[in-house]
């Protein structure tokens, strides 16, 4: 008995749910109608925001009367002239002088940092002139950095052959000179002769 009360229990939940379910199915019919309302607005929208785009630029392909120059006749041939003749001429100029400048610019940076592998860093420019400026970053990141290799091996990261340095070396070879033209002095004195 107590099985055949829970199969009526069973089928009363049943019931209430195929009810609800009925009652959902109307309240999702409703809601899938207003979705396709909204949906068929939409292209409504889009073709309108697609005709208003092509009839704008129709509008603007429209031909139109032209006006190329405030300048005619003769006046606008001599302005065409000047501007072909800075184009062909003047531009590429001043195009590969500041090619030129830009690129031995690592260089220059390099002597006045006083780096010791200043000649191998204008070897690169020049090298990076001829590749089409390939090579520049490196020359460029190389000129900022500092040589520690050099500075292990000869105790300084700084090269004393350019600038205040090469003065000192100048002098000291005047030193040597003057040292040797008296050797060379004493030597040739009879009376110091070694017997």
């Amino acid at each position: 008995m107590q099985k055949q009360g829970m199969s009526f229990a069973l089928a009363g939940s049943r019931q209430n749910e195929s009810g609800n379910l009925y009652s959902g199915k109307k309240t999702m019919k409703r809601e899938a109608e207003n979705i396709e309302i909204r949906s068929m607005a939409k292209p409504n929208r889009r073709y309108f925001a697609w005709f208003a785009a092509l009839s704008a630029l129709a509008f603007v392909a429209m031909p139109t009367r032209a006006h190329a120059s405030l300048f005619h006749g003769e006046t606008l041939d001599a302005v065409a002239n000047g501007i072909s003749w800075v184009v062909l001429i003047i531009a590429p100029i001043i195009g590969v002088v500041a090619f030129w400048l830009v690129h031995i610019l690592p260089e220059k940076i390099a002597e006045k940092k006083k780096h010791p592998q200043t000649r191998a860093i204008q070897c690169l420019c020049l090298l990076s002139l001829c590749f089409g400026g390939l090579l520049w970053p490196i020359a460029w990141l190389w000129a900022y950095t500092k040589p520690v290799l050099h500075k292990m091996a000869y105790g300084t990261d700084v090269d004393e052959s350019h600038g205040h340095g090469h003065q000192e070396l100048t002098e000291e070879q005047k030193v040597i000179e003057k040292l040797r033209a008296r050797v060379a002095e004493l030597e040739a004195k009879p009376g110091s002769a070694r017997s």
